[in-house]
């Protein structure tokens, strides 16, 4: 009489429960882990990369620092302008120099995360050292190795702008033919992407 009233609730659902829940874990794994080997996949063999790109100079990215193209002394906390320029500071240079304030100033309330400065591997004349001295005084004054710097930048390219993170690593190179503004947009997109300097 007591069986009749609790009935034995027998299992013949238990293999499909189980096979049903290995199911869910493997589309969990899959969704978690999925999109990583998805990704270092097209990373490794290159498909499915846009050929579009949102800046305007010769992206590094590859853990270049300061040091390996020569510059000495340019350590920071916070992110540069660089002006690099082999022997003296020729006209070009002297127009990215000018240029690299420009965008410090452009900056508006990011200003105080970056800062700008020139590496030489020659001396400048008295002249435009005393108008470095009164126009830009904020600008950094690093030497450059040649050795280091021709390895780094094609023979024949001239003064260079990099943009360079608080970690030293070079992001960005841009010749002195690149418009101001391009430049300005490039780092105030990095400056919203990063969370260091």
């Amino acid at each position: 009489m007591s069986t009749a009233m609790n009935p034995v609730l027998s299992t013949p659902d238990a293999p499909p429960a189980r096979a049903r829940g290995r199911l869910q874990l493997m589309l969990l794994l899959l969704v978690a882990i999925g999109p990583m080997i998805l990704a270092t996949a097209m990373y490794q063999w290159r498909f499915w990369v846009p050929d579009g790109r949102n800046y305007h100079g010769t992206l590094i990215g590859d853990g270049t620092q300061l040091a390996d193209i020569g510059v000495q002394g340019a350590a920071q906390e916070r992110w540069q302008l660089l002006i690099t320029a082999p022997g003296d500071c020729a006209e070009d240079c002297r127009q990215l120099v000018y240029t690299a304030r420009q965008i410090h100033i452009g900056l508006n309330r990011d200003a105080t995360r970056a800062v700008h400065g020139l590496a030489l591997s020659g001396q400048v004349d008295a002249a435009y050292d005393d108008e470095l001295k009164r126009e830009y005084p904020q600008l950094g004054r690093y030497r450059l190795e040649d050795a280091g710097y021709g390895k780094a930048v094609p023979a024949g390219e001239g003064a260079q702008l990099w943009i360079v993170d608080p970690q030293g690593n070079l992001v960005l190179r841009y010749g002195a033919e690149t418009k101001g503004k391009d430049i300005l947009n490039d780092l105030r997109l990095l400056l919203k992407l990063s969370q260091i300097g």
